[in-house]
């Protein structure tokens, strides 16, 4: 089923209305939807590279809204379902706890989620759901995925079809070798 939709979503990649698919995909994908939007990025850039910023900037105002869109599902669901089970559970204050912790790392959780494979959609949820300065989470988003996607978008234009397989394959292993270093180099800086 999964290999049918990223069939799909690459077929879209083709479409006349291409730019409104990858901001669809892109809004949705940063809430619900399982496919990242480098799969039809990468595609319309090959196919076009005189565009690869206008693709990266659809790509991340999408992304960015949709973010928002899941930050507000987090705040909504968390408020009017969440929040009452575990205090009827007596954990009101363990989840408090963990909502401070995650808040105080927030930014490195958005940053980090917004430029490697790993799902965004978890952290746009899980900053609306403990409450994360809204700004915040709007600027850390905003960079992240300016980074993820005008990385990608400067590798094709600049090198073309030869650099697919790599970022296909490994661009996201480099990012998150990336933020490994990152968070290293904080901890080390903070703790030594």
């Amino acid at each position: 089923m999964l290999r049918r939709l990223y069939d799909h979503t690459m077929s879209l990649a083709d479409h006349r209305h291409a730019l409104w698919w990858l901001a669809a995909v892109s809004f949705v994908e940063s809430s619900v939807f399982p496919i990242p939007p480098d799969v039809l990025m990468i595609p319309m850039i090959l196919a076009r590279p005189s565009r690869a910023w206008l693709i990266a900037l659809v790509a991340l105002v999408s992304s960015v809204a949709g973010g928002l869109l899941g930050y507000a599902i987090g705040a909504m669901f968390y408020e009017s379902l969440g929040q009452p089970i575990l205090e009827a559970m007596g954990k009101g204050a363990a989840i408090e706890e963990f909502n401070h912790k995650f808040n105080d790392f927030g930014f490195w959780a958005v940053l980090g989620a917004g430029i490697t494979p790993f799902p965004y959609k978890v952290i746009t949820i899980m900053s609306g759901w403990t409450g994360m300065p809204l700004m915040t989470f709007l600027a850390t988003s905003l960079l992240a995925r300016a980074l993820r996607f005008f990385v990608v978008a400067g590798l094709l234009r600049a090198f073309g079809s030869p650099i697919r397989d790599f970022i296909e394959r490994r661009l996201g292993l480099v990012f998150t070798a990336f933020v490994v270093l990152l968070f290293g180099g904080f901890f080390v800086l903070r703790y030594l």
